[in-house]
């Protein structure tokens, strides 16, 4: 990866704010990009914020739902690359939200693409899609030829962003590409349900942590620093044979389920004193998911540069901070 790439180079990201956006600002910003971030809501305890970043980037105010914000953005701000990352991103949020997910992630996903299709400057487009949008297959792990056949309202919303995506580059010549990535964790997550997050916040507090499900699902997990480095390098090769058009998957390839989980983050703070309370409640997911990531491998050169082990003991590291000065 060439941190010259980015030098002086104008690129887009809505979802700027969340998790894997806030890092990926910083890190366009350290390479010495000019990054202009979509934002719909201000966020004060924004990972942006913690990283030094709302000083450093241009915000434009709106949401992907707005198609006249998006083309005009693209157009004043002479975008080259863009990475469409806003999305509701919390299953149990979707399940309940259907609409406003799909108005979300559906809708703004194809905003953004039409915008990107008539703004002549934008010469690359890198769209966040998900393991979910593969919905429940029997072979695992899932590799990007297999079926996007999503049947819960987020994995339905991903599953007909990912075929947008593909559509208007079938269609259009659209230079897009889209990443799969297991589940995202790291600092600066602040969705306290989210199974990393609430753990770590509950060890914290001397409180139980608490899953919701039965301990049984098995996930990836993937740390928010790798798939940065993924993202930034297939935007670099997306103009390449074999990587313009195309999906591919990252991943550490390390299946755990959710007691796993649990028990290594009690593990890495020291507070195996403390027993996980089980409710066994969460309906509407998918019981097994984890990803092959072979194709990035190999096309891309990628490798995870984090165990999970490794992730973990930065992401509580970054909690623990955080949670003293707040």
């Amino acid at each position: 990866m060439s941190d010259n790439f980015w030098k002086d180079r104008n690129v887009f990201i809505t979802g700027c704010t969340g998790l894997l956006g806030s890092w990926l600002t910083d890190a366009l910003v350290d390479r010495g990009a000019n990054v202009v971030g979509l934002v719909r809501d201000l966020v004060p305890g924004s990972n942006l914020k913690e990283l030094g970043c709302w000083e450093k980037i241009n915000v434009v105010r709106g949401e992907v739902e707005d198609y006249p914000i998006l083309e005009r953005a693209l157009n004043e701000y002479e975008v080259d690359t863009v990475f469409h990352l806003a999305a509701q991103t919390i299953v149990r949020i979707a399940n309940r939200s259907p609409l406003s997910t799909f108005e979300s992630n559906i809708k703004g996903t194809w905003n953004l693409l039409e915008a990107c299709r008539r703004v002549e400057t934008v010469n690359r487009v890198v769209v966040a899609s998900s393991d979910k949008a593969y919905g429940t297959h029997e072979k695992l792990p899932y590799s990007e030829d297999a079926p996007l056949q999503g049947r819960h309202p987020y994995d339905v919303s991903k599953s007909c962003a990912d075929l947008l995506a593909r559509a208007y580059f079938e269609t259009y010549d659209l230079p897009v590409t889209v990443t799969r990535c297991g589940n995202l964790y790291g600092g600066g997550d602040l969705n306290w349900n989210r199974i990393i997050p609430g753990t770590i916040r509950s060890v914290y507090n001397g409180e139980a942590p608490i899953i919701r499900s039965d301990g049984k699902y098995i996930r990836d997990y993937f740390f928010v620093r790798d798939a940065v480095a993924g993202y930034l390098l297939q935007a670099e090769k997306s103009g390449e044979d074999g990587v313009r058009g195309e999906a591919f998957n990252f991943s550490e390839e390390r299946q755990v389920n959710v007691l796993e989980l649990v028990n290594l983050i009690l593990k890495l703070m020291g507070r195996e004193d403390i027993q996980p309370k089980i409710l066994d409640q969460v309906k509407g997911e998918i019981r097994h998911q984890y990803l092959d990531s072979t194709k990035a491998r190999r096309v891309l050169g990628w490798k995870p540069l984090f165990t999970l082990e490794q992730g973990l003991g930065e992401t509580i590291e970054w909690y623990r901070r955080f949670l003293a000065d707040h």
